[in-house]
Parts: C-alpha cells; sequence; structure tokens
C-alpha cells in the first residue's frame, strides 16, 4: 500500500499548510530538541570520576546514572510516540520538553545519587515524549518533495549529535566542572519550547480503535529486558542470574509483544505484518547495524587516544569530530544522490564505504602511526553511515500510514538504540577478548602483581606501569600492543558484519526507485542558514 502520503492542507486548528519560512523554522526547532535529546544520551560518559567522588558513589551507581536515561528512553518511545499520534504532536513534544527541561535543572542540582538517578529517569521520560515526535513533525507536516532533505538533516543530528555533545561536555569540564554539562540541554530545551509554542503547527490522527495499553506495557517490558542485558551483561556478567533473569523476560515479552500485535492486526501499536515490507526491514536492520558500529567504534576509540596515545579527554572528543562532521554532511547529501540512483544503491554506497572504512582502521592502525593511522578509516565510516542512515530512516516511515507516524518515528529510535546497546557489548566484548590474549605472551619477567594489573585492560595496565620500576616501558609496550591487537579482532568483525548487510540490502533492500527531486526549498540548507 503507498502510505507516504501528501501532506493535508490544513493542520489541527485550521491553519493552512507551513510556507517555505515556516518549514525551515520547523525544520531548526525538532533539530534542536533532538540535540538536547542526544547530547544527554553521552553528556555524562565524560564525568564518572567527577560524580563517584561528589555522592561517593561507586562505579556501578555511576554506570546506572549513565544507563538509567537510555533505559526509560528506549522502554517508552513506542508507547508515547503512539500517544503523540492520538492526543496530538504539538501538545506532547511541548509537554515533553517540560518534563525534560525540569529534570535537566534537577540534575544539575542534585544533592545525591539518589535525586540524580530519580531526575534522569524523568530526563527520559520526557526525551522518550520528545525523541519520536521531532521526526513525526517533519513527516507529518513537509512536502513529500522536501521531507528526504529534512529527515537528512534530522539524521544528522540524530548521528553525529552524540559526538558534538560529548565535545561540548568534555570541554566544559575540563574549564568549568561537571554540573556545567546540564548548561547545555536546559539552554537547548528552553530554545526549542519557545520555537514549539510559537512555531509548531499541531497535527493529530484518529482512529477508529482503542488505544493498544496491552502492546504498550508488553513492549516495554521487551525493550527494558533485553537493552538491560546488552548494558549490564559485560559488567555482571553474561551467565549471571540477573542477566539471565532479564533476557528471560525480554524474550518472552518480545514473543508476547508479537502474538498480539497479530492478534490486534490493524487496532495495534505496531502493525508487526509490515515487516514483509523491504522498506521497513531493510531500514531498521540497516539502523540496528550502523548504529552499532557507531556505538562500538566509540568504545575503542576513547581508550586507543586516551591510554594508547595520551590524549586528554578533551583531544580525544576532538579527534572523533572529523567523522561526526562527515556523518552530518553526507546525511544531507544523500536525498540527493537518492533522488538520482535510488534509495536502496544509496544505501548499499554508504553501507560499502562504511565496511572498507572498518578494514582500513583494521589494516593501518598501529601505536608508531597514531591518530593518522585510524583518520581515513574514520572518515569513510562517517561518510558510509551518513548515507545509509537517511534513505533507512525515511524508508521506515515510509512504510507505515501517516497515522502512525508517531509509531514510525518511535520504531526508528527505538532501532537505533538497541543497536547502540548491541554495538557497545559486542565490539567491547571482542576489544577485551583480544587484548587479554595477546597481552598473555608479553608479559613474561613482569612482576605478578602488576601483570595481573596489566590484564585487566589497557588503562589499568597503563595505570600500574609507573609502579614496576625497570619493567615499566615493557608493560607500556605490551598494553599498548595488545589494545592494537584487540582493536584489529574488533574492526575486522564489524567490517564482516557490514559487509553481510551489504550482500542483504543489495538482495533485500527497500525498492530502488528515485526519490521526488526536492524543489528550490532546502531545509538542509536552510537550518545552517539560520
Amino acid at each position: 500500500m503507498s502510505t507516504n502520503q501528501p501532506v493535508p492542507a490544513t493542520q489541527a486548528g485550521g491553519r493552512g499548510a507551513p510556507d517555505a519560512r515556516q518549514l525551515r523554522t520547523i525544520l531548526t526547532t525538532v533539530s534542536i530538541a533532538l540535540m538536547a535529546v542526544i547530547a544527554s544520551v553521552t553528556g555524562l560518559n565524560v564525568a564518572q570520576t567527577h560524580m563517584a567522588v561528589e555522592f561517593a558513589a561507586s562505579q556501578s551507581t555511576v554506570l546506572w546514572i549513565i544507563n538509567i536515561y537510555t533505559l526509560a528512553l528506549a522502554a517508552l518511545l513506542l508507547p508515547l510516540g503512539a500517544l503523540g499520534d492520538r492526543l496530538g504532536r504539538k501538545p506532547v513534544l511541548v509537554a515533553g520538553l517540560s518534563v525534560f527541561g525540569i529534570a535537566t535543572v534537577v540534575a544539575g542540582l542534585a544533592p545525591t545519587a539518589e535525586v540524580m538517578l530519580a531526575a534522569r529517569v524523568a530526563s527520559g521520560i520526557g526525551a522518550a515524549m520528545i525523541m519520536p515526535i521531532t521526526l513525526a513533525v517533519i513527516t507529518s507536516t513537509f512536502p513529500e518533495d522536501q521531507r528526504g532533505k529534512a529527515i537528512g538533516v534530522w539524521t544528522g543530528v540524530a548521528g553525529g549529535g552524540g559526538i558534538l555533545g560529548m565535545f561540548l561536555s568534555a570541554l566544559l569540564v575540563d574549564v568549568a566542572e561537571w554540573r556545567w554539562l546540564f548548561v547545555l540541554p536546559a539552554v537547548l530545551v528552553l530554545v526549542a519550547l519557545a520555537m514549539t509554542l510559537k512555531s509548531v503547527p499541531n497535527s493529530r490522527e484518529t482512529s477508529a480503535h482503542r488505544f493498544d495499553t496491552v502492546g504498550a506495557l508488553v513492549s516495554s517490558f521487551a525493550v527494558v529486558g533485553l537493552i538491560f542485558v546488552l548494558q549490564e551483561g559485560p559488567e555482571r556478567g553474561w551467565t549471571a542470574p540477573e542477566t539471565l533473569i532479564s533476557l528471560t523476560v525480554g524474550l518472552i515479552a518480545t514473543i508476547g509483544f508479537v502474538a498480539w500485535e497479530l492478534h490486534r492486526r490493524d487496532a495495534s501499536l505496531l502493525d508487526v505484518r509490515l515487516f514483509r515490507e523491504r522498506g521497513l526491514s531493510g531500514g531498521s536492520i540497516t539502523l540496528l547495524v550502523v548504529f552499532g558500529v557507531q556505538a562500538g567504534i566509540g568504545v575503542v576509540l576513547f581508550p586507543f587516544f586516551q591510554a594508547v596515545l595520551g590524549w586528554s579527554g578533551l583531544l580525544s572528543t576532538v579527534a572523533m569530530m572529523p567523522m561526526a562532521l562527515a556523518m552530518m554532511m553526507a546525511s544531507g547529501l544523500a536525498p540527493k544522490l537518492a533522488a538520482g540512483i535510488g534509495a536502496r544503491s544509496t544505501m548499499v554506497v554508504g553501507i560499502a564505504l562504511a565496511s572498507i572504512g572498518m578494514a582500513l582502521m583494521a589494516l593501518f592502525v598501529s601505536v608508531s602511526g597514531g591518530y593518522l593511522s585510524v583518520l581515513p578509516g574514520l572518515l569513510a565510516m562517517g561518510v558510509g553511515m551518513g548515507l545509509s542512515m537517511t534513505p533507512s530512516t525515511e524508508a521506515i516511515t515510509a512504510s507505515l500510514p501517516r497515522e502512525k507516524q508517531g509509531v514510525a518515528s518511535a520504531l526508528n529510535d527505538v532501532t537505533r538504540e538497541f543497536g547502540t546497546a548491541l554495538g557497545v557489548a559486542l565490539l567491547g566484548a571482542l576489544v577485551s577478548a583480544g587484548y587479554r590474549n595477546a597481552i598473555d605472551d608479553r608479559l613474561h619477567g613482569i612482576p605478578q602483581g602488576a601483570a595481573d594489573t596489566a590484564r585487566e585492560g589497557v588503562a589499568t595496565a597503563v595505570a600500574v606501569a609507573g609502579s614496576t620500576g625497570p619493567h615499566a616501558p615493557d608493560v607500556l609496550h605490551a598494553a599498548q600492543q595488545s589494545f592494537v591487537d584487540g582493536w584489529q579482532q574488533a574492526m575486522w568483525a564489524g567490517s564482516v558484519i557490514m559487509g553481510a548487510l551489504f550482500i542483504y540490502i543489495a538482495l533485500r533492500g527497500p525498492k530502488n526507485t528515485p526519490s521526488a527531486i526536492a524543489d528550490e526549498t532546502d531545509p538542509a540548507e536552510a537550518v545552517s542558514a539560520g
């Protein structure tokens, strides 16, 4: 069925269709709101030690402060995205921005770890109201011939915004103190809220069916169970009781959700039958893999920059910027390329470039080569991910009917969150395993205590090296070279995964019909022009 229908001439409230200037303002507004959400996902990563000291908190508590936000966000994306379709996208976006803004201020002033945890949960709830609505506003407001370029801007912010947010967070920690990390998202939310109230039109869709409350609850259990496994499995152990219980709950809830949605059919929260369409299945799998690889690369890169090259957190974040900028630029160019060669061909080119980028990093990374040994691979990865993300996102939103655009956007976001958690768990485990296997043969003659510490990881090896006297150079060399070995193992695995995705999309990707060529109004250029 054709679901990518033209926008109706009248929005909720009787307003006419937005003109070019209004569309630019709408796109700017939702991009700012999205940036606030994305920046809060990664921002606190640079302040772990500061929070541990100030709150006298364990590492486990600190990780929960970071991860509980993502867990709440992912669990509520589908239900709140669906509510946005029914209740009206503008009021839900305003409510989400308000909740998120208040929770951000509370987190910035939190006197204890417990208050911080509660504020982060509330932030995640607000973010789950914001994130799917921002994309749903685009798909329900922009005319079809301009929608692809607007989605390109959205995907660029979603993909590169995390790295930009981490850079600004690292800068604030270096020049001020960690509580200033909450100033950026608070300011962004305040600006987005004012612009939303003034410029974003309301839209809602009527439904002949009652809201799928059972599906919403079961989907939340499924997402929480599976993401908890991916977040906590590496820390607690994959065979720990909590991990196994969570995995069981997640799998049972997932099976129950699919069965219930098939039973509800047209009244379902998410019509799972639509996954038989190439656009929805191909777009979802592509985003899952691409965001997984991106997140996994972050796990590998920061220890390389900091422990192997000896860089500061701020400089390490700056080193990630070329990939983020390449990704954002390619996301804006992807609609034009898709207009000429088709969505599937654009995705295939992007996936191929990303796979080549990982192979380049596996082939050329070295301690002596430093940053320049990985830069070509980073750039290829950034361009490849940008080209593949935009048509994948558009394929997902085009596969669901207009009245389900909040659900479509939420599905897009859930897929990203799953991919991120999966990539961190998988590539992180491969790096750790490769490091431990490689370092054993390089610690001969090193005192037993120092050798045992060095086996725990490259950061601990660098820290303990100074206490080993004349063995310090040997310990450092063993740790750095072993990390490079683990890096290569992870990069080759990522390249193989991207290669498998390349084959799948080439054979079973979205239909390769070129997109409609946009008119002279270019939302991507409009955002940069202010």
